[in-house]
């Protein structure tokens, strides 16, 4: 069963940091595409960074030299690190992966970034 959960989301103020996490079962973690995507209040999902199984790495224009994506395959988890943190960013964050040309997602997290 392919599971996706995501934690690490919390109340930040601007400028600050937050690490996501994304715990994936079984062998996931090794395909091809894995990203994560965001939703803010009244507006459409959109992906903020995603990753293949060679380590390529895309970012939205929005996050770039802001937020960076990883992934540790011996622990089955995908990261996204955020710094500099602004109001914008504020959404909730999902976790996805296209494995056996299906799309599967977790549940996300929700990241507040206010003061």
């Amino acid at each position: 069963q392919v599971q996706l959960v995501e934690s690490g989301g919390g109340l930040v103020q601007p400028g600050g940091s937050l690490r996501l996490s994304c715990a994936a079962s079984g062998s996931i973690i090794s395909s091809n595409f894995m990203g994560w995507y965001r939703q803010a209040p009244g507006k459409e999902r959109e992906l903020v960074a995603a990753i293949t199984s060679g380590g390529t790495t895309t970012y939205a224009d929005s996050v770039k030299g802001r937020f960076t994506i990883s992934k540790d395959n011996a622990k089955n988890t995908m990261y996204l690190q955020m710094n500099s943190l602004k109001p914008g960013d504020t959404a909730v964050y999902y976790c996805s992966a296209i494995y056996s040309r299906v799309q599967y997602w977790g549940k996300g997290t929700l990241v507040t970034v206010s003061s």
